[in-house]
């Protein structure tokens, strides 16, 4: 790690030791400067809303985009604050329910795909699956091509005992757990490389490409897959709620998994726009003619 990202790394650790009032004075500055002064991907935001909501007015776009940062700037903080976060309060900030869906896969023996998106603080989910497994935590990642910072952000994912799988590896760390009950965590979202996927379907109202490792595996495999869906119910506080969208993968249709996967994000989506990444660049490939 170099200078610089030890610098970040150690400003990281400072801020995170402030309470979150404190942190949350900080996220309201911060909106204001990605939002007012900065823009940050305020082009690319605004573009994915109009093209996923065509029927919504230019003033109701202007606001779901404006919620959006608000929920960024404290998503931002809050990942910080997971460098010092202690056991008690993730446990008091994320509610989980439903929790036999994955428990009663895990006490069969089953290892279990569990998959979400960037939708609410999925960062802070990391530690709540952690804290209430006793088995391994998986986490695939996409890596980041600053190593120090994937570094800096993979020590506080892993605070808990996830264990951080880069997207190369994911077969063979899962095929290496394949006899012992485990749970491995899939962003399904992810945008994959033009070269890892040709699978177009529409998504939000517009071709997408679609990651398909998390089906593929799933297929191979036969781990039952469960739908990790993370709400913020207010400013600093979650719940999760586990459903499993298939028991047995190898029984379903070339796919059928990434369908309902989208069918199940879309809804939530739907319901509460803000909470989703639109300043990721979903769309940035394009079906060939």
């Amino acid at each position: 790690m170099n200078l610089g990202n030890r610098i970040v790394s150690f400003f990281v650790f400072i801020i995170s030791l402030l309470p979150f009032w404190v942190l949350y004075c900080l996220s309201d500055f911060l909106f204001f400067i990605l939002y007012y002064v900065v823009g940050y991907r305020k082009k690319v935001v605004y573009e994915n809303l109009s093209n996923s909501f065509p029927s919504k007015s230019d003033e109701e776009i202007k606001q779901i985009a404006k919620n959006f940062f608000v929920f960024l700037s404290d998503m931002i903080i809050e990942t910080i604050k997971m460098r010092t976060i202690t056991a008690k309060e993730v446990e008091k900030r994320m509610v989980v329910h439903a929790t036999h869906e994955i428990y009663r896969h895990l006490e069969q023996g089953k290892p279990v795909i569990g998959t979400t998106a960037h939708y609410s603080n999925w960062e802070l989910g990391i530690h709540r699956l952690s804290l209430m497994l006793k088995d391994p935590l998986l986490i695939i990642y996409k890596p980041l091509s600053n190593k120090g910072f994937e570094q800096t952000f993979n020590n506080i994912r892993s605070r808990f005992n996830a264990q951080m799988v880069p997207m190369k590896q994911t077969l063979r760390q899962i095929l290496a757990y394949k006899n012992t009950p485990h749970m491995s965590m899939f962003l399904s979202d992810q945008t994959p490389a033009r070269s890892e996927s040709s699978f177009f379907t529409p998504f939000l109202g517009q071709d997408t490409l679609m990651f398909l490792g998390m089906e593929k595996i799933a297929k191979r495999t036969d781990f039952p897959v469960v739908y990790c869906h993370i709400n913020r119910i207010r400013r600093g506080y979650y719940e999760c709620t586990f459903s499993t969208l298939f028991e047995t993968p190898k029984a379903t249709d070339n796919h059928e998994i990434t369908l309902a996967y989208n069918k199940y994000l879309e809804k939530l989506i739907h319901d509460k726009p803000e909470q989703w990444l639109w300043s990721h660049r979903r769309w940035k490939h394009k079906p060939s003619a």
